[in-house]
């Protein structure tokens, strides 16, 4: 398993960053690498709400379903995903700082017993789209135009 995490700090309160995160149908807007996202599941937000996404990664298109496996407003959500034997799990958890907000973006990526060699590159792709995502969020929240 290899795990990647990174943090933030974005002027907006923390509530407002939460709703906007836990907003599956806008992942697209800024998760940096996902091109497409629709919620699939019907109701209120929930564990157990389910998306897909397309995605573009190490100049692959994925096509990959969702599943909400933490809600916690509004502070926690996490999500899970399993496509060709590589299971990838990210948490958000989002909370009050001096400025605004606190956003933590952690992945922890494991592969199946045929692509657990895989996991390092996989991993060293996300940490630079995480940090990519959170600064396309950053940018959406405190009103700036996107970063380049």
């Amino acid at each position: 398993m290899q795990r990647v995490e990174r943090r933030t700090t974005i002027e907006a309160p923390p509530d407002e960053v939460f709703a906007y995160l836990a907003d599956l149908d806008r992942l697209a807007e800024w998760q940096s690498g996902v091109t497409e996202a629709r919620r699939t599941s019907d109701g209120e937000m929930a564990v157990g709400a389910t998306a897909h996404v397309t995605r573009q990664l190490m100049g692959q298109r994925i096509d990959a379903p969702l599943t909400v496996t933490a809600y916690e407003p509004p502070r926690h959500l996490a999500v899970g995903s399993e496509v060709s034997g590589v299971r990838a799990d990210a948490t958000l958890d989002v909370a009050p700082a001096a400025t605004g907000s606190e956003v933590v973006f952690a992945m922890e990526i494991r592969g199946s017993m045929l692509t657990a060699f895989m996991e390092p590159m996989i991993a060293s792709a996300a940490g630079g789209d995480i940090e990519a995502s959170l600064e396309r969020l950053r940018s959406r929240l405190e009103g700036r135009s996107e970063p380049a």
